[in-house]
C-alpha cells in the first residue's frame, strides 16, 4: 500500500505542467515572505525543494481558462516536518498574495480553537516580520483575524467546535489535523461552499490518526485511491508520507523515507533516536511515534500502558509490616458495588522505591457467574485470600471503610485518597472521625501527572508490587487514551475488563510523590 501511494514525483524531478507560469508565481511570492525562525538572509522564507515541487503541482496545472485543476490537497506528513508554517504560507498566498480574490475569504478550521490558533499565529508572524507588509495588513488578534487593507480579503481562525459556518463562502480553507476532528458537521459545510465558486482551494494537512470509523480515515483511504491510480481525479492531489503498520518502526531508513524535511534537519534525527529509545519499552509512547512520527494509522484508539514483561520486574517480595513508621499513602477506587473495588497501600522505602499492597472486594453472591463472565478465577483468587468476598449481590461498603480504618491502626497513614464519584458518604464519615481524607478527582488534569508518575516507577524498576495476580490482571487490561494536549487517561480495553487496582495505584503512587519528608508536608499535587 505504501509504496503504491507514496509521492515519488516530489522528488524525482519530472516536468510539473505550468503553461501560464502560476506555479513560478507560487514559489516567488512565498520565496519573498519572512518568517521569524528563518535562518536565511533577511528571514526569507526559505522553501525546500520537495516544498517546491508541491507548490508547483498545486498551482502550475491549469484549465485553458486559466483556472486551477486542483481543488483538494491532502498533506499527510509526520509531525516536526514544519507542516504548519508551509500551509500558513500557503494561505498567505489566498489572502495577500496572487492567489487572492478580491474580498475573499480564507479559513484555518481545527478540531478546537487552540489548534485552529497556532496555524493563524504562524501567518501572522510572517506578517509581522515583514516591515514591508505592515502598512497593508490589518490584524485582530483577539478574533485571529487579519485582513488585505486594499481589497478587505480577510483570513479567520476557527474550529469544530464552535457553530457552524453556513452562509459563508471561502476561497481557501485549510483544514489541520482531520484526524483530531471530533465529528464532520464543520467539514461538510465548508466542503460545500467551496463549490459556489471557481478556483477555491481546500488543503487538508494532517498526521495519521487511530481507528477506522472516522471521517479522517475515510478520507485517507479516498486519497490512497487517487495515489495509486484506482481513482481518477486530477481535482484532489493525494501527497501521502506514510508508513505501512507492518514496517519495522525502528528502521531508520524507513524515517527518512516518511520523512521529506529529515535531509534538510527536520525533524531532528537525533530526537527521533531519543524518542525511539523511550518507546521501545514503552507501548504507549511507541504507538505515538509510530502515529505521530512514521504516519502509521492504528487500528485501535487506544494504547495498552506499559510492558507486562517490564511491569513483571516489580514482583519482588512485598512486606508491610518492614516499613516501620514510613508514610503510607492508601488509593481507593470504589468502582461500581457490583464489580471490584480496590484499595491500595502504597510506601516510599529507603532506596526510593514505591511499596504496594493491594486489597480487593468482590460480591459473594453470584462469584462463580462473574468469574465466567469476566474470564477469571475469582473463586480461587477468594480461597487463596488475594480477595474478599463481602456477603450479597453487591459490595459491601462497611467493609470496605472498616478495613481502610484498620489500616489506619496499623500504618501510618497520611492520606486517603478517593476517586470521589460514589464515594462521598465514606469520606465524609472518615473525615467526621479526623482521618486524612482527599478526593482524587478522575480527570485529565489529576490523572495525566499521576500516571506519568506510576510509568516512570515502573520503567524504572522501582514500583515494587509482589506480583499480586489481581493487581497484574488490572494493569494488564489498561488502555491509554489521550486527550488534544496530549494527557493520559486509564480506560479499560474491553468493558469486561477491570482497572479498579491500576487507579487506586496510581493515586496512592501519585500522592506518596508528593510527599516531602523534609517539611513534613505533602506538596500540591492536585
Amino acid at each position: 500500500m505504501t509504496m503504491k501511494t507514496y509521492p515519488h514525483w516530489v522528488f524525482d524531478d519530472s516536468p510539473i505542467d505550468d503553461p501560464f507560469g502560476y506555479g513560478e508565481r507560487a514559489v516567488q511570492a512565498i520565496g519573498a515572505f519572512k518568517h521569524p525562525m528563518s535562518q536565511s538572509p533577511k528571514r526569507r522564507f526559505e522553501l525546500a525543494p520537495w516544498q517546491e515541487r508541491i507548490v508547483r503541482q498545486i498551482y502550475g496545472p491549469r484549465l485553458p481558462n486559466g483556472n486551477r485543476i486542483v481543488r483538494k490537497v491532502v498533506l499527510l506528513v509526520p509531525r516536526g516536518n514544519r507542516k504548519t508554517a508551509f500551509c500558513a504560507a500557503l494561505a498567505l498566498l489566498h489572502t495577500i498574495g496572487p492567489e487572492r480574490n478580491i474580498g475573499g475569504l480564507v479559513q484555518f478550521a481545527a478540531s478546537d480553537r487552540g489548534t485552529a490558533r497556532v496555524a493563524f499565529e504562524e501567518a501572522r508572524n510572517i506578517i509581522q516580520t515583514d516591515r514591508r507588509l505592515k502598512p497593508y495588513v490589518g490584524i485582530t488578534d483577539s478574533r485571529n483575524y487579519l485582513g488585505h487593507l486594499g481589497d478587505r480579503t480577510r483570513m479567520e481562525a476557527i474550529s469544530s467546535d464552535a457553530g457552524l459556518q453556513h452562509g459563508r463562502t471561502p476561497s481557501f480553507v485549510l483544514v489541520d489535523e482531520l484526524h483530531a476532528w471530533p465529528k464532520r458537521d464543520l467539514f461538510d459545510v465548508m466542503e460545500t461552499s467551496l463549490t459556489k465558486t471557481p478556483n477555491t482551494l481546500m488543503l487538508i494537512a494532517t498526521t495519521a490518526g487511530r481507528g477506522h470509523t472516522n471521517h479522517a480515515w475515510e478520507t485517507i483511504q479516498y486519497a490512497r485511491k487517487v495515489a495509486s491510480g484506482e481513482v481518477e481525479d486530477p481535482s484532489f492531489l493525494p501527497i501521502l508520507f506514510e508508513a505501512d503498520p507492518d514496517e519495522d518502526w525502528t528502521d531508520e531508513e524507513l524515517w527518512h523515507r516518511v520523512n521529506p524535511g529529515m535531509p534538510y534537519g527536520f525533524p531532528d534525527l537525533d530526537g527521533m533516536r531519543i524518542a525511539a529509545r523511550e518507546a521501545s519499552t514503552n507501548p504507549g509512547k511507541r504507538d505515538a511515534f509510530r502515529q505521530l512520527h512514521l504516519n502509521m494509522w492504528l487500528e485501535h484508539s487506544t494504547s495498552p500502558f506499559v510492558d507486562m514483561e517490564v511491569y513483571d520486574k516489580g514482583a519482588g517480595p512485598v512486606d508491610p509490616e518492614a516499613m516501620g513508621d514510613a508514610p503510607c499513602f492508601i488509593g481507593v477506587d470504589l468502582s461500581s458495588n457490583k464489580d471490584l473495588t480496590a484499595v491500595v497501600m502504597c510506601w516510599r522505602d529507603e532506596d526510593d522505591r514505591y511499596v504496594v499492597k493491594p486489597h480487593f472486594f468482590v460480591p459473594e453472591d453470584n462469584i462463580e457467574l462473574r468469574a465466567s463472565r469476566d474470564g477469571v478465577p475469582y473463586p480461587r483468587w477468594r480461597d487463596e485470600g488475594l480477595i474478599e468476598a463481602t456477603p450479597g449481590p453487591a459490595v459491601d461498603y462497611k467493609r470496605v471503610e472498616e478495613f481502610i480504618r484498620e489500616q489506619t491502626k496499623r500504618y501510618r497513614v497520611e492520606e486517603i485518597a478517593f476517586d470521589p464519584y460514589g464515594a462521598s458518604a465514606m469520606m465524609q464519615r472518615l473525615d467526621d472521625d479526623g482521618l486524612p481524607v482527599l478526593a482524587f478527582p478522575q480527570g485529565w488534569r489529576t490523572m495525566s501527572p499521576a500516571i506519568s508518575e506510576l510509568e516512570r516507577a515502573i520503567l524504572s524498576g522501582k514500583f515494587v508490587h509482589g506480583g499480586h495476580p489481581v493487581l497484574r490482571w488490572n494493569f494488564n487490561n489498561i488502555a491509554v487514551e489521550y486527550d488534544k494536549a496530549e494527557n493520559r487517561s486509564f480506560h479499560k480495553k474491553k468493558s469486561k475488563d477491570r482497572i479498579d487496582g491500576a487507579v487506586a495505584s496510581a493515586m496512592a503512587v501519585a500522592r506518596a510523590a508528593a510527599y516531602t519528608e523534609i517539611s513534613g508536608s505533602i506538596l500540591s499535587y492536585i
